[in-house]
């Protein structure tokens, strides 16, 4: 069975030649030589079962076959350029789709969005949160920031290493004040331990770390972001595990403080994921590259 479709350089390289009537002009604007134009021309004439070209020294004519074929096939070839067209410049003008954590976005990429429109004023972004997994083949999403050991945790995406996931212990510096104050791990036992839902196995994983017996892991407030745990403990409700890059301001502020260590180190990153295609999209390198800068300073 014959195939529906002829051979779609083919086809483009014999629009060319034909409109110029010149394998050499259509070499010169294919960017190919004029044996390539003439290699694929003759595919397409191989497919149709018939010549498109007189072929004259120096010079090419149209066949009746030729002619009626390019007058056939001009337009609908044209179409296809106008809709390419107008598909790249729609995708130019929306704005690049970036989804990531809450906590992420509030405490860490959000107060620095500024920097990234002065860099880039021109490029728009569009910032959506979850703690869902990523779907990308459904194509409203360019790329998320995500926590994992490396690109073998995502199969088939790129992934650029942000942050290190760096957890301790934080509270208000009240709680290091008078008789009653943080000292060391064991005081944790006499404090409220402050939980975020989607990270609700650090203070057991620090506790195993720091060496620290006895103290129930499970015990205390639970909020259903790792947000609102920190919040509280800045508040002075209790004491919070926080991820370092994500309190480095409160911890500069003096709202919060580290009353003792030691630091655990996850082995989940956080990481810029994408498919490799999107990287076609030079405002999403932009931002690719400008969370890169970022992450290096932090």
């Amino acid at each position: 069975m014959t195939e529906r479709y002829p051979p779609l350089n083919a086809l483009r390289t014999f629009e060319c030649a034909g409109r110029h009537l010149s394998f050499v002009h259509a070499a010169d604007e294919l960017n190919v030589t004029p044996g390539a134009v003439s290699r694929q021309v003759k595919v397409l004439e191989e497919w149709l079962g018939g010549a498109l070209f007189y072929r004259r020294h120096k010079q090419v004519l149209l066949t009746p076959l030729g002619r009626s074929y390019l007058q056939s096939v001009s337009e609908p070839l044209e179409r296809i350029v106008s809709a390419t067209e107008r598909a790249v410049q729609q995708n130019a003008e929306r704005p690049v789709a970036i989804t990531c954590y809450p906590t992420f976005a509030l405490r860490w990429l959000v107060p620095r969005w500024g920097r990234f429109y002065d860099k880039h004023p021109e490029i728009d972004v569009q910032l959506t949160t979850s703690l869902q997994p990523v779907d990308f083949t459904r194509g409203d999403i360019d790329a998320a920031i995500l926590v994992g050991e490396g690109p073998e945790s995502w199969p088939g995406l790129d992934a650029v290493k942000l942050l290190d996931v760096d957890l301790f212990p934080v509270c208000s510096p009240a709680l290091c004040n008078g008789s009653a104050a943080l000292r060391q791990p064991n005081d944790l036992a006499q404090c409220t331990l402050l939980h975020g839902t989607p990270r609700q196995q650090d203070w057991q994983r620090w506790l195993h770390f720091a060496g620290v017996p006895g103290i129930d892991a499970n015990s205390g407030v639970t909020f259903d972001s790792l947000n609102l745990s920190i919040q509280a403990a800045v508040e002075g409700l209790g004491v919070a595990i926080a991820v370092g890059g994500l309190v480095a301001e409160d911890l500069a502020a003096k709202r919060l403080v580290r009353p003792f260590g030691p630091t655990r180190r996850s082995k989940r990153p956080f990481h810029f994921v994408f498919p490799p295609d999107r990287l076609r999209n030079r405002r999403l390198r932009a931002f690719k590259d400008w969370l890169a800068d970022e992450a290096a300073i932090s």
